[in-house]
């Protein structure tokens, strides 16, 4: 019984503490969500507020924008407004003026209009007059005419055409006169000024006057030198002779050797390999072949410097590489025994000299100057006159008219077409006829040892010729694998023989063949 109710009180405290339990918690829950629901009512109050303000301030903001921007627009019109204003108040201003010159315009045509009126008026009141006195005029000339012809029993016509006749007679007396007249003054005139312009030429151009030698002197350290050179049995002066085409002349002279040769080049060559086999000291064959191909390429730098220095000198410009290569040759060509490259500085400056007198272009009667021997580069690789050869090389390298036509006339072979080359001609003579300048049999000299190495090289398989011996002697080298031995006999006396039928000489002319077999190997 006691269990029962201990049990059953149990329970009912249980079930009223779960209800109270219950209850309080729905009056926790719905305390807690009023507050919840007042802070999110206040979250959402505050941030309307902001939002409100911040509407607010963009609002302004927006006015003030506007506003600026109407101010700036209104700013602008009334700066464009009042330079259109300006502009139409000068252009009114224009206007009136305008107005105002043609109202004065306006009152000076009716002044001028006035004034031709009334010289219209008295003209033609003068044209009636001097119409009525041309009239009696006319009619008074016809009664003389009348006269005349009764006096002088001969018609108008007939009288016209005597008087004509001695007119016509009387005025070509004269006409021809002074012509004659004319001709003589203005011919003593130019004689007089052309005889100035050359001297002042001559006087302003100071050049040499000497002539270039077929002989060169190389020095040596010491007398021993010579038998070096000469080597064992001549093998050395043998070996030099054939590869250079040069006379190697030892005699007593002391501590030198003289070069002889027609070949102004080869001799340079000659004498640049010589210095360097004296001072290298080794001699042999080998080394002297080494030593001319070496002295080749120094001497056509030579060549190119010579050419630069003289284009420097008469600072002529736009020389193209292949004319300043064959420039430098005319250092080692002469013509006369007149060494060709000073010979054209020569003409040069002498044509820019008269040409600046004679108001010409100095500038284009130097270049043509300097360029119109160029030919004689290449005049004996190649036929035809130094003239022709030098006139088609300035026109492949780019020249203009006027200078190839002074190069291909100055020795009058064409027609000129300017007066530069009248004065290349001119500068040309004076150059060439100084005295001492040229030699004659020097030329002549030359021209006969180059026909005789000409017609060694025109048979077949000779590789080099060579005359030496001041032209008493050719070297002829063959082709082994082309000539054999006997061959190289029956060649000699074709070269003989042909040298007696197209050429006059002194004495006789010895003509050597030359066939060598040469076999090097290195022992490495």
């Amino acid at each position: 019984m006691d269990l029962s109710y201990i049990i059953i009180t149990i329970a009912t405290a249980l079930a009223l503490g779960g209800t109270g339990g219950f209850f309080w918690r729905s009056i926790v829950d719905r305390n807690f969500k009023r507050s919840q629901e007042a802070q999110l009512q206040k979250e959402a109050d505050r941030i309307l507020k902001e939002a409100k303000n911040e509407a607010e301030i963009q609002k302004k903001t927006a006015i003030l924008e506007a506003k600026d921007e109407w101010f700036k627009a209104k700013t602008e019109f009334e700066r464009e407004a009042g330079k259109t204003r300006e502009q139409i108040r000068q252009e009114q201003q224009r206007i009136k003026e305008s107005e105002a010159e043609l109202n004065r315009m306006q009152e000076l045509v009716n002044k001028r209009e006035t004034e031709f009126n009334a010289r219209e008026s008295f003209l033609n009141s003068k044209e009636k007059t001097l119409r009525t006195k041309d009239n009696e005029l006319t009619r008074l000339i016809a009664l003389e005419n009348d006269k005349l012809e009764r006096i002088s029993h001969m018609t108008q016509e007939e009288a016209k055409k005597l008087l004509l006749e001695n007119l016509e007679g009387q005025v070509r007396y004269e006409c021809a006169q002074m012509i004659k007249e004319i001709k003589d003054q203005a011919k003593a005139e130019a004689e007089k000024e052309a005889k100035e312009i050359i001297i002042q030429s001559i006087q302003r151009c100071a050049a040499d006057t000497t002539v270039e030698s077929t002989v060169s002197v190389v020095h040596l350290p010491n007398d021993e030198m010579k038998g070096r050179i000469i080597g064992r049995e001549g093998r050395n002066i043998r070996s030099f002779e054939e590869a250079t085409g040069i006379d190697v002349i030892v005699d007593d002279t002391p501590e030198a050797v003289i070069l002889s040769g027609f070949d102004p080049i080869r001799r340079e060559i000659a004498k640049l390999a010589l210095e360097k086999l004296i001072t290298d000291g080794r001699i042999h064959p080998g080394r002297i072949e080494e030593l001319i191909k070496k002295s080749e390429k120094d001497l056509e730098k030579q060549m190119k410097e010579a050419a630069e220095e003289a284009i420097f000198e008469l600072d002529v410009h736009g020389i193209k590489p292949k004319i300043a290569e064959l420039l430098g040759r005319l250092k080692y060509r002469t013509s006369y025994g007149q060494n060709v490259l000073q010979h054209s500085k020569e003409v040069a400056i002498l044509a820019g000299l008269m040409a600046t007198e004679l108001g010409l272009d100095p500038k284009t009667a130097i270049r043509a100057g300097l360029l119109h021997d160029i030919g004689k580069s290449i005049d004996r690789e190649t036929e035809g006159t130094h003239s022709e050869l030098g006139a088609e090389l300035a026109s492949k390298n780019g020249e203009n008219e006027i200078i190839i036509n002074a190069i291909a006339a100055h020795h009058e072979d064409v027609a000129p077409i300017s007066m530069y080359p009248i004065l290349i001609q001119a500068a040309d003579t004076i150059s060439s006829t100084r005295p001492g300048v040229r030699r004659e049999t020097l030329t002549n000299y030359v021209n006969r040892l180059t026909n005789l190495e000409d017609i060694a090289d025109s048979f077949r398989g000779v590789q080099k010729a060579y005359v030496i011996q001041a032209g008493r002697e050719i070297r002829v080298m063959v082709e082994p694998e082309q000539i054999n031995d006997a061959q190289a006999q029956e060649l000699a006396g074709q070269i003989s023989q042909k040298i007696q039928d197209e050429m006059e000489y002194p004495g006789q002319i010895k003509v050597t063949i030359i066939r060598e077999s040469r076999f090097t190997e290195f022992a490495k």
